[in-house]
């Protein structure tokens, strides 16, 4: 479908190219932008659509869809209702179209989709809303890496390309010798043509007794004898030709084979842990499927020959002689391309987890995706696909046992891929073995540090004596059964990939090596780039080893990390392993940070003594948000610095925010709202700048909470009505007076009058204000105080 839309829409969209004039860029539409990127993004997108939702109605309706807040209508039932029953009279306009054109296939395809939209989201529009949600910002990932690559580009052109490039002009090399080994043959083929009939003829002549004088005949004799030499000599060529040929295409097997495809499986990795995305898969088809039809071209060739031998040979023929090594040769150089052609495309993952691939859990389905890289016509529906899971496993003894369900045989086609010659399994998975005794007694691993095996299997028989046995083997998964254990295995799967490229080593956890923190820094990066649009900096990712190295890692940034410290609870760490106290930050940052994470607002991870140092020389009332080090499900707190009497620096830290307090109000909001409160002092606010000197309103304002439409001509009759007044969720400190004199701004004695009626009267002297751990607690503000505060 995507490289369909691509043709379809080269003509038009070259004309509409997003060009800047005058510092103005001009605006385009997603959709229409995403059409004209390479290949290798295309593919990305193809990958976000699937029969859930699927991409025709991304082209018909693309208008339409960027024209909805999508994410205002994920947590609004009835408009998800609505703006449902709205697409689905977009489609029925969509078919009047087409049966206006006559269009009759089209027609069936509008009608199929729409019936499937109803049958899964009649009773849940919100979750097609959902759905629609996270493509529109998954394709604004792809359409910004994009756009960020093109920039890199421009600057240099790095080797790797400069190395493809090789390859490309070695395969057009070889495509030209074939067109002219096919012509020298073509050539001999008419001389040998020539040759025979002038025998005959001169037969003929010798028969007929038709008047030809000795010397005229001898004359003759001679010139055929002549062109027999001829004829020798270029069958020669031809069949050195061919040799030759073969010897320029077994070192680009070898570079396929060896170099390139192990390249490519090696991209995978690591766009499987987050890292930049793989490489266009199309490149490499593109050059196995060249080298593919050259080889059998060369076979073509050498059936010419014989049936040259077949009409004319000699003693000491070279296509006698040679024709047998050269169909070895050629078999072998076939074997050994379409052997290696078999490849997972897709590794498998389950679509409710689509940054977690390589976790599978028991009885939820997950899909993979195989490609064939040689594509030629003749393959179509010829290779039948079956998947195996543990098929190369003898050891099994305290591991756990699957069987693998639903529909684990899939024909290769063209048809549903995008013209390459693919299957996908979409409906596999995995039932757990009931296993008699204890499995406990045996087992030499925990449940995420086993690793698993899924492989494919098929046979190709390309010719008599040509039958080739395929085989596809997928990175390592784990399997859970709770996913709770998601996190976990999700790390097993990092410190796999990270550290090995050889995908049958499933005891890997048996003996885990150690990383460096270079490999484990660039991993921790990913994490965070790949769900959002930050990756951690030098700074962030130095307090992250500091973390797990101690202070040491400034000297040593190669120094050694066990697996036990990355993701095992150790005697002397805290009650819970580092990376889920990175996973409680990723999902805390998903949740609700995404956008002061994506616009560098938060600092996050920091430790207290360089908080310190940031803050010390900024003016009072200067703040920055960092991430809890004690909460395991991930929370974060802001410090800001005032000043005593004497002019010393003092650092104030509230109670860190976990996910409960922040789904309640935002962070913004609670910055907006922060107050500190003590007895004989006027409440306020402590946060005026953002590290290092940004307004607080200019840097949170956009995402401060909005009233919504009509909400304040409402307010009076609502209170009327239900007899309440509006109230609002607020953060409050209470602090010792002895700890806050002469650092604050005095607020007006009426503003106090006003909090001591809404929150009450408390013994504030029994508070106690701990230096760099202010408590808080939330109070509902009537609207009145609100407007008069």
């Amino acid at each position: 479908m995507v490289t369909t839309l691509y043709k379809s829409y080269t003509l038009y969209l070259s004309t509409a190219f997003c060009r800047v004039q005058e510092g103005q860029a001009i605006k385009m539409a997603q959709w229409y932008q995403l059409q004209m990127l390479d290949c290798k993004y295309l593919e990305q997108v193809d990958q976000l659509y699937d029969d859930s939702f699927p991409m025709d109605i991304r082209q018909y309706l693309s208008k339409w869809i960027e024209s909805i807040d999508w994410e205002a209508v994920v947590y609004n039932d009835s408009l998800a209702t609505v703006r449902f029953h709205e697409l689905l009279s977009q489609l029925d306009d969509q078919h009047s179209r087409f049966a206006l054109e006559n269009n009759f296939l089209l027609q069936h395809n509008i009608r199929k989709i729409k019936r499937n939209l109803q049958d899964r989201f009649q009773e849940d529009p919100v979750h097609m809303a959902m759905i629609i949600t996270r493509n529109l910002k998954e394709e604004l990932k792809i359409l910004e890496l994009a756009k960020s690559v093109e920039q890199e580009r421009e600057g240099t052109v790095s080797a790797m390309v400069v190395e493809k490039q090789k390859l490309d002009n070695k395969v057009k090399e070889m495509k030209e010798r074939i067109q002219l080994a096919d012509q020298n043959i073509k050539n001999l083929e008419d001389m040998q043509d020539e040759y025979d009939f002038k025998v005959n003829t001169l037969k003929n002549t010798e028969n007929e007794k038709n008047g030809m004088t000795p010397k005229e005949l001898e004359r003759e004799k001679l010139n055929i004898d002549r062109m027999c030499m001829e004829l020798k000599a270029k069958r020669q060529d031809v069949v050195v030709q061919l040799g030759e040929l073969l010897s320029v295409i077994q070192p680009l097997i070898s570079d396929l084979v060896s170099e390139e495809l192990p390249e490519w499986k090696q991209r995978q990795q690591i766009a499987c842990i987050g890292g930049p995305p793989n490489a266009c898969v199309d490149q490499l088809q593109n050059w196995f499927t060249a080298v593919a039809e050259s080889l059998l071209q060369v076979r073509q060739h050498l059936m010419k020959l014989e049936e040259l031998e077949q009409k004319l040979t000699y003693e000491r023929d070279p296509i006698t002689q040679k024709k047998a090594i050269l169909e070895s040769r050629i078999h072998e150089l076939l074997k050994n391309l379409l052997s290696n052609s078999l490849v997972v495309e897709r590794q498998p993952c389950m679509p409710t987890h689509p940054q977690r691939p390589l976790v599978l859990k028991t009885g939820v389905q997950f899909t993979v995706k195989l490609r064939f890289l040689v594509k030629l016509q003749e393959f179509n529906y010829q290779l039948k696909v079956k998947a195996l899971f543990d098929k190369d496993v003898t050891d099994k003894k305290g591991f756990r046992k699957f069987n693998i369900l639903g529909t684990n045989t899939k024909v290769m086609n063209m048809e549903e891929s995008n013209g390459s010659l693919a299957a996908e399994f979409r409906h596999l998975q995995l039932k757990e073995q009931k296993v008699a005794g204890n499995r406990h007694t045996e087992v030499p691993l925990i449940v995420t540090e086993e690793l698993h095996s899924l492989s494919f299997e098929s046979a190709l028989q390309m010719f008599q004596g040509l039958d080739i046995k395929l085989e596809a083997v997928s990175l390592p998964v784990v399997v859970i059964s709770n996913v709770c254990q998601l996190p976990s295995g999700w790390a097993s799967i990092l410190w796999y990939n990270t550290l090995t490229t050889e995908p049958k080593n499933l005891k890997f956890f048996l003996s885990p090596p150690a990383a460096t923190w270079a490999q484990l820094s660039e991993v921790l990066s990913w994490q965070f780039s790949s769900v959002t649009k930050r990756g951690l900096n030098t700074e962030q990712l130095n307090m992250l080893a500091d973390k797990l190295l101690g202070s040491k890692a400034q000297r040593n940034p190669d120094g050694l990390i066990p697996w036990t410290k990355f993701c095992k609870q150790s005697a002397n760490e805290k009650t819970f392993p580092f990376w889920l106290w990175i996973e409680g930050i990723l999902d805390l940052i998903k949740r609700h940070l995404l956008s002061l994470w994506n616009d560098g607002s938060i600092i996050g991870f920091l430790s207290k003594e360089r908080e310190k140092h940031l803050l010390s020389d900024r003016c009072p009332g200067t703040f920055l948000l960092r991430f809890s080090e004690s909460s395991r499900e991930g929370a974060i707190t802001f410090t800001w610095i005032e000043h005593d009497v004497h002019g010393k620096p003092l650092y104030h830290s509230v109670e860190p925010y976990t996910k409960k307090e922040l789904t309640a109000v935002t962070l913004s909001d609670i910055i907006r709202t922060y107050k500190v409160m003590a007895a004989e002092n006027i409440p306020e606010n402590p946060l005026r700048f953002l590290y290092p000197s940004i307004p607080k309103d200019k840097a949170f304002g956009k995402y401060y909470a909005k009233p919504t439409e009509n909400q304040e001509p409402m307010d009076v009759e609502n209170t009327e009505k239900t007899g309440y007044m509006k109230t609002e969720l607020i953060s409050v400190s209470e602090v010792h007076p002895s700890r806050m004199q002469d650092t604050m701004m005095p607020m007006s004695p009426d503003d106090y009058k006003h909090l001591e009626q809404v929150v009450g009267p408390r013994d504030i002297d029994a508070m106690t204000n701990n230096l760099l751990g202010f408590e808080h607690f939330d109070i509902q503000m009537s609207a009145e105080f609100q407007e008069e505060s």
